[in-house]
């Protein structure tokens, strides 16, 4: 998974890095809030951000708050790294919009657990996202077929979208995956044809 990681002190920044590589993640490094900040509102963002709450400029802090408050709130998960350990500023940092929050120093083991919880919570938000898209268009679909159709009350066809009339078949077919087998049902059948039996009798 492609990883944001936002760290100003260089050491602690190539060791993080090192580990995600390890575990199998696309690293894209920011050396402060400012680059982090532009970075997330690229159009491929990264899904998964860890951020060092104090950095120069742009804090920690106030990047997971601009990420809550931007399209990408629901769809990013959040890990911040700092040495502050109180429980206030635990509290503060996930009230900022934080979903977890790692004190320094941290064990390799402790980071890798919180990490892949975040590739589980991003890919369980991403199925649910689809989802929802899926059901949305058929709810969308649904909705076409039961609104009010304006149909020619001689010849029945109906007029679609584009204001142009079409068979009634040929709509159904165009709004649903429904299918025609066309046939005669029994009083259409003595109409046209009862006649053109007895004639020939």
């Amino acid at each position: 998974m492609k990883v944001l990681l936002a760290e100003d002190n260089p050491v602690s920044r190539r060791m993080v890095k090192a580990m995600l590589a390890d575990w199998g993640h696309e690293v894209v490094l920011a050396e402060g809030g400012d680059a982090a900040w532009a970075v997330m509102q690229g159009p491929d963002a990264p899904k998964l951000v860890i951020l060092d709450r104090i950095m120069p400029g742009v804090d920690g802090v106030e990047v997971c708050r601009r990420i809550r408050a931007s399209d990408q709130a629901n769809e990013t998960y959040i890990i911040l790294l700092t040495s502050m350990n109180r429980r206030e500023d635990v509290v503060f940092g996930l009230e900022a919009g934080a979903d977890d929050y790692v004190v320094k120093p941290f064990h390799r083991d402790e980071l890798r657990a919180r990490v892949s919880c975040g590739v589980r919570i991003v890919g369980l938000q991403s199925a649910l996202a689809a989802r929802v898209r899926e059901l949305e268009a058929a709810v969308e679909h649904i909705q076409t077929l039961q609104g009010i159709l304006p149909i020619c009350m001689y010849c029945k066809k109906i007029r679609n979208d584009e204001d142009a009339w079409e068979k009634v078949e040929t709509y159904i077919q165009n709004h649903s995956d429904a299918k025609f087998s066309h046939g005669l049902c029994p009083t259409c059948f003595d109409t046209h044809y009862d006649d053109e039996e007895n004639e020939a009798a």
